[in-house]
């Protein structure tokens, strides 16, 4: 199991490189608007098979064309590395 960030570390790798992000109850956080409705359906399916390769997973909320991801690690009670590495393959995901 990975440990648990600290805030300064959260802070540091959010202003760096996960801008679009940020820290709602202890998780990572980013919502993503697309045009269309299948448009969010197929992000959701990426970012789902990516998750799926790297056996953590976010929650992911689709609200018509805006999806909200919400990246933490629940055995640890918290934000990890892991979720820093799956918010950024999300970034990519979403362009």
């Amino acid at each position: 199991m990975s440990e648990l960030l600290t805030d300064d570390q959260i802070d540091l790798a959010l202003r760096d490189h996960l801008p679009e992000w940020k820290v709602v109850d202890n998780e990572l956080v980013r919502s993503v608007k697309r045009d269309t409705f299948l448009d969010g359906i197929r992000l959701v399916a990426t970012v789902g098979q990516l998750a799926e390769s790297m056996n953590h997973h976010p929650d992911m909320d689709i609200r018509y064309t805006t999806i909200t991801f919400r990246v933490s690690s629940h055995e640890a009670g918290g934000i990890t590395d892991d979720d820093l590495v799956l918010a950024q393959h999300i970034d990519t995901a979403a362009g």
